[in-house]
């Protein structure tokens, strides 16, 4: 495998292959319109991984960048599985300066548990007081 390069800078972002995975091939996101995807890019810290220069995995973190950040859409290609990318996104995310010093880092995630664990992330600490406004078929509405 070639080397795995990590970056923030959006300009390298292939949000036509971001869209698409979120729309056609993620649990949380299907349908969702490329201008939605796009305006989340711009408004969030994005981490892209690369071979070369194609995009093989990606992340976004919502932040204040002082208080609060949410980890959001952790995007390893599926051809690109199993190869270390997800922790090498994960470790950028965690060094990333955007997150220092924040008092709470959330993420919702059904099936990578594991992963982030290694990272410090656990079950809530008080889940009694969460509260969500869910819409979980707001893009199906969309289309």
């Amino acid at each position: 495998m070639s080397a795995v390069t990590v970056s923030d800078d959006k300009s390298l972002l292939d949000i036509v292959k971001i869209h698409y995975f979120l729309t056609t091939e993620s649990t949380w996101a299907q349908g969702i319109n490329y201008e939605t995807v796009n305006v989340g890019i711009e408004n969030s810290i994005c981490i892209g991984a690369y071979i070369g220069k194609e995009q093989v995995g990606f992340s976004r973190v919502i932040t204040d960048q002082a208080t609060f950040a949410n980890l959001v859409d952790v995007i390893v290609w599926p051809e690109y599985r199993g190869q270390g990318i997800s922790r090498k996104l994960m470790e950028a995310v965690m060094a990333h300066s955007s997150i220092k010093g924040v008092r709470r880092f959330t993420l919702a995630t059904s099936n990578a548990h594991g992963l982030y664990q290694k990272y410090g992330f656990t079950p809530l600490q008080k889940p009694d007081t969460f509260m969500e406004v869910y819409a979980p078929n707001i893009y199906a509405k969309a289309l």
